[in-house]
């Protein structure tokens, strides 16, 4: 999987302007559903993976590596092809692999049942880093508003190599500077903004679980830890 370090933020009024001002470029606006799937004691969650269907982009699981990034980015192992995704499932909730069958195959043989699901308007911008090498791929910069009235922005790198990350953290930091964005701006992540609505008590069990992790005055900071 490609490792995917992002950072997100709150984006303020005209910020497509200042897209366009840095030679961002538009690629597309597009509007999907996605459904976030884990078991009842959300195992899945509670161990830093997320497991969701998106509309037209079908399975996608993210999960945190061992090493880490200063906040506010974070730093996230991405799989998109079933059969990985369904092993690392079936690691994390310490279940036997299955010989064939994709991810929807195994939902009920795991204990996932959705969680969460939404719709997302999105424009879609690449921004190529003022100085960068041409060969060098552009940054990503996503504006989405979900339809229960939430809009966060994301800056985002792919790399494929550890060593690649610092390089993408000083892309991202540079550009979100030029966006306007402050130093120390966290901003949670749309499904987490979703279970403080309207899940309470699953927002609360990650709280818990989060919150000891972390300074125990930062219980704050438990959305941009969750990514």
């Amino acid at each position: 999987g490609l490792i995917e370090v992002e950072r997100k933020f709150l984006p303020g009024p005209g910020i497509e302007e200042r897209l366009q001002e840095l030679g961002g470029i538009l690629e597309h606006r597009v509007t999907f559903r996605e459904s976030y799937y884990d078991t009842p004691e959300l195992s899945l969650m509670r161990s830093d993976h997320w497991l969701r269907q998106r509309e037209g982009s079908g399975w996608q699981l993210k999960y945190a590596g061992a090493a880490s990034v200063s906040e506010p980015c974070t730093k996230y192992t991405e799989l998109t092809a079933k059969s990985a995704i369904v092993a690392q499932l079936c690691e994390v909730l310490r279940a036997e692999v299955p010989t064939a069958g994709g991810v929807a195959a195994v939902l009920d043989r795991l204990g996932l049942q959705e969680i969460a699901s939404f719709v997302t308007q999105r424009s879609g911008w690449k921004l190529v880093p003022s100085g960068a090498d041409e060969e060098e791929p552009p940054l990503r910069v996503d504006l989405d508003t979900a339809d229960f009235g939430y809009a966060v922005g994301e800056v985002e790198a792919l790399v494929r190599e550890e060593a690649e990350v610092p390089a993408a953290l000083e892309k991202i930091h540079s550009v979100s500077s030029m966006l306007g964005v402050l130093v120390r701006e966290e901003a949670p992540a749309k499904l987490i903004v979703y279970l403080q609505c309207f899940r309470p008590q699953d927002y609360q069990r990650l709280l818990e679980v989060y919150s000891s992790k972390r300074k125990p005055e930062g219980t704050e900071d438990l959305d941009v830890r969750l990514g």
